[in-house]
C-alpha cells in the first residue's frame, strides 16, 4: 500500500470497473473480439457468492477510487503432493499507471492469498514475445516451466 493506491480484494461494487480492466489483456493478447465475460459472470462466479467463487481478483485503487490494475486467479484444489496450486490466469496495470510499482504489490498480494490458502506453488502463463512480463516475473524469483510443455484443444 502506498498514498497512490491500494491492494486489496475485489468485490461486487467492482464488477463494471474490473471487466473493463479485463478488456486491456484481452486487447492486449489479441483475443478481444472472443472476449466473453459479462458483469453478471464476474459476480456469479467471483464477486458475489462465496459458497459459487471460481475464482479471485486483487485491484489496485488510487485514492480517487479508480482501479488501476488487477490480478486473477483461482486453485486447482488437487494435486500429486495434496497441496493446491495457485493459477494466475492474469495480470494488468493499466498503461498510465505502470512504473508505480503496482504490478509488484499485486504479486505481493497473489502471493500471500496463496500461502493464505496453504498453496504449494504458483503458476502463471506469458506469451513468448512479451520479453518485458518475463523480465518482470524474472525479478520476482518466477522461471519458465521446463518441465513441461503447454497443449490445448478446442472442445467446441
Amino acid at each position: 500500500m502506498t498514498s497512490l493506491y491500494t491492494v486489496r480484494r475485489a468485490d461486487r461494487r467492482d464488477a463494471t470497473a474490473l471487466l473493463a480492466l479485463m478488456r486491456g489483456p484481452a486487447r492486449f493478447e489479441g483475443y478481444l473480439d472472443q472476449f466473453r465475460v459479462s458483469e453478471n459472470d464476474l459476480l456469479e462466479r467471483g464477486l458475489g457468492v462465496e459458497s459459487r467463487q471460481e475464482f479471485t481478483a486483487l485491484v489496485a485503487e488510487s485514492a480517487s477510487g479508480a482501479l488501476l490494475g488487477h490480478a486473477v486467479v483461482y486453485t486447482i484444489t488437487f494435486t500429486f503432493d495434496l497441496r493446491p496450486t495457485l493459477v494466475l490466469k492474469e495480470l494488468y496495470v493499466e498503461h498510465t499507471a505502470r512504473s508505480l510499482g503496482i504490478g509488484h504489490a499485486l504479486m505481493a498480494a497473489v502471493m500471500e492469498e496463496g500461502k493464505a490458502q496453504g498453496c504449494a506453488r504458483l503458476k502463471w502463463d506469458v506469451l513468448p514475445g512479451n520479453l518485458r512480463a518475463q523480465a518482470f516475473y524474472r525479478s520476482l524469483g518466477g522461471a519458465p516451466d521446463t518441465q513441461w510443455q503447454g497443449w490445448i484443444r478446442c472442445l467446441d
